[in-house]
């Protein structure tokens, strides 16, 4: 008689029926995960565009201001009441726009601390039903094992 190999392939099908994997729960948590991932990114895409948008304005500011500067003076004075001139500027305009940036921070910040407390109460909420929802098909499993049927 030749030995044969046991094919446990049955009883490992059998074992791990007796065991119920949800696997709506995995889904869930992906679609959990991309729907958080796509509000951060919006609250990331919003800022880059305000930012550029800030940026922009700066920079045309800042030669519309140069202009002075770079024409043709009668005195020398002139030349650097110019300077002083444009350097005064330059700084109203930077503090303007360095406050337009940190609103825009702020803001980031606000929408991300708000993102990630709700994403927290969403997860604890998620983890919750699941395990409830566990337990009950354990219990289930259980009661079924232990009566034969």
């Amino acid at each position: 008689m030749a030995n044969k190999t046991q094919d446990f392939t049955k009883y490992m099908t059998d074992m791990m029926g007796s065991f119920p994997v949800d696997n709506s729960a995995m889904t869930e948590a992906f679609k959990t995960q991309a729907a958080f991932a796509e509000k951060m990114s919006k609250v990331a895409l919003q800022a880059a565009e305000q930012s550029a948008e800030i940026s922009h304005k700066w920079t045309r500011e800042t030669l519309s201001k140069m202009a002075p500067v770079a024409s043709v003076k009668d005195e020398p004075t002139d030349y650097a009441k110019s300077v002083t001139d444009f350097a005064s500027a330059s700084a109203e305009v930077a503090t303007e726009n360095m406050a337009a940036f940190a609103e825009i921070a702020k803001k980031v910040q606000m929408e991300t601390v708000e993102l990630m407390m709700a994403a927290g109460k969403e997860a604890q909420e998620d983890a919750t039903a699941a395990v409830k929802k566990a337990t009950a098909e354990a219990t289930t499993a259980t009661k079924k094992a232990t009566s034969g049927k």
